[in-house]
């Protein structure tokens, strides 16, 4: 929250500052721990929705989805779906799908390596996670290159940073580390440069188990405790349409046995992998995600999930993926609106089409945002740094993103309006045609009253050009360099490296981990 200045407000003529009206010397804006205060916007009726729904469920009934895990088919048959294994398809009663739903958190607590990290997934929360899933990283120095571990690190040091991302994310993948041992090099970042809550990769049983050991030994839990808690997270994609592959369904199985939250995200383009219309997207969306959360309460039943939403649209020209398109903000209006009739926290996506750190990056992702902030989204994944439709993270890009996303946080902070903010005694003091920078409200306020930019400048052009005349993104470069170059792990992560390289080390000799696919 803003640190607001306190006392009265009644001024003498004289000019005197009362006793209260202390001045307050620094902003200390609270971006840990985000509520949304704008009403949820709708882009469909309550009776379209209600269609939705009803649709998905005899999409789930008459057609069936496509399950390739052996063990997932026996866990859906077990709970009285209709399983064929020669086709692998399975036919999902909607009586099956209402008992899930039952048992699925409304609300899920999830710690972080330190308390002021702990978040809450639920209606009304908000947590923003830089850009995911990317092969590749650029920067202005470097330039567009294959992700590498040492690149992995740099993105983990800046997330912690800045307080508006509030997870990590799968955000590049490490090329340059061998696929057995890639997931202890992305835990053991996560774990020792940082006290937020991290993502675990779901590519196997072996993988995924690896990764709880090294969270239980950072952060000091018995299995149990881990068991009981969440501490991590993964995000589960469908193949749409109507498909979910092995790894993706033992990931589903492996999290909600351990009591880690499953994000079950359904990937749908529409025109590509979906039906050309939002509403048509959004049903199989819907359908896959249902189907997601159900192998997830029919394995450990209260199983934390967050329902998922990542559909936009095509270039139909080019059959490019699109974002930040009108029926992206669509579609994620939509299944706001999907989510909250099912009562449950939900995931959206943002990100951005653009090729480089541009003005076309900045509209797409910002429209992206605007989206989500407006539909209510619980968690939003790719809201920093996402470049090329998740084929690059853009390390500028983080940064000017980060600036926006810290905007959007100040709309959430209270906002006075009592009599001292409401200020009769200001408008009193200044004689007609004055000016208020010398007024006593201002001098009591004027450290603390406006956000303070990251990397906007606001001089005039002057003074900008004197200063070389640097544009966003050349500002955002030297920032981001500054950070890493002044950046400190918290103490109590760093000192957890040893145990988890005697760990890795002795996993390494055993041979590692063969992921799942």
């Amino acid at each position: 929250m803003l640190v607001e200045t306190t006392g009265s407000e009644v001024r003498q003529r004289g000019g005197r500052r009362p006793r209260g009206d202390r001045v307050q010397t620094s902003r200390r804006p609270n971006y840990r721990s985000l509520r949304n205060s704008l009403t949820p916007q709708q882009v469909f009726s309550a009776d379209q929705i209600e269609n939705i729904h009803d649709t998905s469920l005899r999409v789930l009934e008459e057609l069936g989805i496509k399950v390739l895990l052996a063990e997932a088919r026996q866990i859906f048959r077990s709970n009285g779906c209709l399983v064929d294994d020669d086709s692998m398809m399975v036919r999902i009663g909607r009586d099956v799908v209402a008992g899930a739903l039952a048992t699925a958190p409304r609300s899920i607590p999830a710690y972080g390596g330190a308390r002021e990290r702990d978040l809450v997934f639920e209606t009304g929360a908000l947590a923003f996670v830089a850009g995911c899933g990317c092969p590749n990283v650029t920067d202005l120095d470097r330039g567009r290159r294959a992700g590498t571990l040492a690149d992995f690190e740099e993105i983990v040091r800046l997330v912690q940073t800045f307080d508006v991302l509030h997870m990590h994310g799968p955000h590049l993948e490490p090329q340059d580390v061998d696929l057995r041992f890639r997931h202890y090099a992305t835990a053991r970042a996560q774990l020792t440069l940082s006290d937020k809550i991290p993502f675990v990769f779901a590519r196997g049983t072996p993988q995924v188990e690896d990764s709880f050991e090294m969270m239980r030994l950072a952060r000091g839990f018995s299995e149990d405790e881990f068991r009981n808690g969440v501490h991590c997270y993964t995000i589960i994609n469908t193949n749409s349409p109507r498909q979910l592959d092995i790894p993706m369904a033992q990931g589903i199985i492996d999290f909600a046995r351990a009591g880690q939250v499953t994000v079950i995200t359904p990937f749908c383009l529409a025109g590509a992998m979906a039906p050309i219309t939002v509403a048509g997207a959004l049903t199989l969306q819907h359908a896959e995600a249902l189907a997601g959360i159900v192998l997830a309460q029919t394995s450990r039943t209260g199983a934390p999930v967050v329902y998922g939403s990542f559909s936009s649209n095509v270039d139909m020209k080019s059959g490019a993926p699109a974002f930040g398109t009108p029926e992206h903000a669509k579609a994620t209006l939509g299944a706001g609106q999907l989510a909250r009739y099912l009562g449950l926290p939900w995931r959206a996506g943002g990100g951005s089409a653009a090729n480089i750190s541009d003005v076309q990056a900045a509209n797409e992702s910002q429209f992206a945002l605007w989206g989500a902030v407006l539909a209510g989204a619980t968690v939003l994944v790719h809201a920093a740094g996402w470049l090329e439709g998740g084929l690059s993270l853009s390390y500028e890009k983080l940064i000017t993103d980060v600036e926006v996303l810290q905007m959007m946080a100040e709309l959430f902070t209270e906002t006075p309006g009592d009599a001292a903010a409401i200020a009769f005694e200001a408008i009193e003091e200044v004689q007609p045609g004055g000016h208020f920078f010398a007024a006593q409200h201002t001098m009591a306020r004027y450290r603390t009253a406006f956000y303070e930019p990251l990397v906007a400048d606001w001089s005039n052009f002057g003074n900008w050009t004197e200063v070389g005349s640097k544009d966003a993104t050349q500002r955002a470069n030297g920032i981001w360099k500054n950070v890493l170059e002044e950046f400190q792990p918290p103490i109590q992560a760093a000192e957890t490296a040893p145990m988890l390289d005697e760990f890795i080390e002795r996993r390494k000799a055993e041979g590692g981990a063969v992921p799942v696919s």
